[in-house]
């Protein structure tokens, strides 16, 4: 809270205080219910021909005994679903139901069967009868024992709050011990007192409060007490309205780099098997996308398994379907380099129009076994939902997809430099020759290294169905930025690909909003080409005799 005005706080809660004990000593209640606060009697005293007047007194009564019971016969007031029974004068609760109206106990809920039209009469009221039901509900909300209810009480009062309810919001900020909750009333309060006639003194105070806040709601508060018909009282307001447009702002530029982030990890998944295979052998894999699309296929049928047979543990089907679905691309990427593509070393062009050709073959495959639609592959409830950090909202899907891929990336170095055929690779990359010639079995390293890009390909699919449709055409759509990501990084540098995927991914993000999706990549591809120019080994270029000559 700020600080100048912490004194005048206090003092205004012990007026607050005072002025409650001088209401609740000075200000009868209605003759008819001056004996009792029992809130059956309470409702039921809607019964009958009342004034707006008693029933004001009653809404007021039954917002004074606290009890959370009444609020639906509230509601019901405010809907215009309270009705009396015209024979014995028995409030209840109505619901249309064709001729019929389906009614219950208003204090209960319990059915109490139908009647006809003709036997009820609803109880009748006019809008200041529904501003003050809307503000009874939120004063029984606000005296809640659970301090969640409390503060979606206090949030939801911010938008709407009036003038009339200053004095129940100073009472619950007297009562309120809970730092958020007291903030939150604060500014719902605030709020209040910019609709009000209060003195400008007193709006210059909220003012601050909404300023505080920062967001959205508060933006469009402030710009509404912009036209305040005292000058300091408008100034400030155009001021904080200011203030809070730069917040926003500040806001939106994290919550796009948070966007470029999410879909930098989802390209690191599809370029980082591109990347080994690409930089130890040479070979344009156009058919790495379909790779992606078997893992993401697997993920499927993982989960149509489970669902059939054992969906008790459907929350854990993510655990199979990723071993299974290195196994299943890693499997089709050792035979492609076995049956194909180790006759066609050094033919790039040949080795492009064949993987291409397989590439087709792949996506017919699985278009006759699962049909051309797209199927759902459904997110455990660990990956669904959202939370909020300040005004950015992060998905839990796309959270564990950044924390799978840096996973990921971290195991592959450690492959890559802990293990022998990480070693034996990485030799062949830097010189084939001298590798062959210190007896590493260079086809060996071939065909395991396409099958390891193959198989982490696999794994990315099963971490792209979890944001994207499945579909045969799944790969297509991260092919050509997997090759813009290892070309830009340097080829066969995994450092390269992690830098150069997030990069892509936050500057696509951030030109989507001036230049839209299609165009934000073209400008990004004539980027990337002005880049290589300069640099034709990429960001981060591998050294070594081979790579050199």
């Amino acid at each position: 809270m700020p600080d100048p005005f912490r004194r005048l706080r206090a003092a205004r809660c012990v007026l607050a205080a005072l002025a409650l004990v001088a209401a609740a000593l000075l200000a009868p209640l209605p003759a008819a219910f001056a004996q009792t606060a029992d809130p059956a009697a309470l409702i039921q005293s809607f019964g009958g021909k009342k004034s707006f007047e008693e029933t004001e007194a009653t809404i007021r009564a039954l917002a004074a005994t606290g009890d959370p019971a009444v609020a639906p016969a509230l509601q019901a007031l405010g809907d215009g679903n309270l009705y009396h029974e015209k024979d014995g004068g028995r409030v209840v609760i109505g619901t249309p139901a064709g001729s019929q109206i389906a009614v219950s106990d208003p204090l209960t809920g319990e059915a109490l069967g139908e009647r006809a039209k003709g036997a009820l009469d609803k109880v009748r009221v006019k809008n200041s009868i529904r501003t003050l039901v809307a503000s009874s509900m939120g004063a029984l909300t606000l005296g809640s024992d659970d301090p969640a209810q409390r503060l979606s009480a206090a949030s939801a009062l911010f938008e709407r709050a009036s003038p009339d309810q200053i004095d129940m919001l100073d009472a619950a900020i007297t009562r309120e011990s809970d730092p958020a909750i007291d903030t939150a009333l604060e500014e719902a309060r605030a709020a209040a007192v910019l609709r009000s006639d209060r003195p400008a003194a007193a709006k210059l105070e909220a003012l601050s409060w909404i300023t505080a806040r920062g967001d959205r709601p508060a933006l469009n508060i402030l710009r509404a007490a912009a036209s305040d018909t005292d000058a300091a009282v408008a100034a400030a307001a155009a001021k904080g309205a200011a203030t809070v447009e730069g917040t926003i702002a500040l806001w939106g530029h994290a919550q796009t780099v948070w966007y470029g982030l999410s879909l930098g990890s989802v390209l690191l998944l599809a370029a980082i098997g591109l990347a080994i295979t690409f930089g130890v052998m040479g070979v344009i894999n156009m058919a790495h996308g379909e790779m992606v699309m078997l893992g993401a296929y697997t993920t499927f049928v993982v989960q149509q398994a489970m669902r059939d047979h054992a969906p008790e543990w459907l929350d854990y089907s993510l655990a199979l379907a990723l071993p299974l679905a290195f196994l299943v691309s890693g499997t089709v990427g050792l035979v492609m380099e076995r049956g194909i593509i180790r006759f066609l070393y050094g033919r790039p062009l040949e080795t492009l129009l064949a993987t291409f050709g397989v590439s087709l073959i792949l996506q017919q495959a699985i278009r006759m076994i699962f049909g051309p639609t797209n199927r759902e592959v459904s997110n455990p409830t660990w990956m669904s939902g959202s939370f909020d950090i300040g005004q950015m909202a992060v998905t839990w899907n796309r959270l564990w997809i950044i924390v799978f891929a840096l996973a990921v990336f971290a195991a592959l170095l450690f492959v890559l430099n802990r293990t022998s055929a990480g070693l034996k690779m990485r030799a062949v990359t830097q010189n084939r020759r001298m590798a062959a010639a210190m007896g590493i079995r260079t086809p060996m390293v071939d065909a395991l290294t396409f099958a390891l890009g193959s198989g982490i390909a696999g794994m990315a699919g099963v971490a792209l169905s979890q944001v994207d449709n499945v579909s045969p055409d799944l790969g297509q759509g991260y092919i050509i930025d997997s090759f813009m990501v290892v070309v830009f990084g340097g080829v066969g540098n995994l450092w390269g690909t992690l830098v150069g995927a997030f990069s892509l991914g936050i500057v696509n993000k951030l030109l989507e909003p001036y230049a839209g999706a299609v165009l934000g990549k073209i400008v990004v591809l004539v980027l990337i080409i002005l880049f290589i120019q300069k640099r034709p080994r990429g960001l981060f270029a591998l050294k070594g005799r081979f790579v050199d000559a």
